[in-house]
């Protein structure tokens, strides 16, 4: 089977997407409840990246994204 470049592009971006889900899932792990804006400093992905991966974990029910006065904060379920 040959993959075609769209093909390709869309495995590496799930790829991404993954890994990011991992990498945010044990900052959560280590180090507790994080606003959204840490997290995406702390995963040193784009921020695109970080918020799919997010959507990933929450559609899993491995996070829980709760709303504060000025923020988004993340817990591990």
């Amino acid at each position: 089977m040959v993959l075609t470049t769209e093909a390709a592009t869309a495995s590496s971006a799930i790829q991404q997407i993954g890994l990011a889900a991992g990498v945010i899932w044990h900052i959560l792990d280590n180090q507790g409840p994080q606003p959204i804006s840490k997290l995406v400093k702390q995963a040193d992905a784009p921020r695109d990246v970080v918020m799919q991966a997010l959507g990933w974990l929450a559609h899993e029910e491995k996070i829980e994204i709760l709303e504060q006065k000025r923020s988004r904060i993340v817990v591990l379920r």
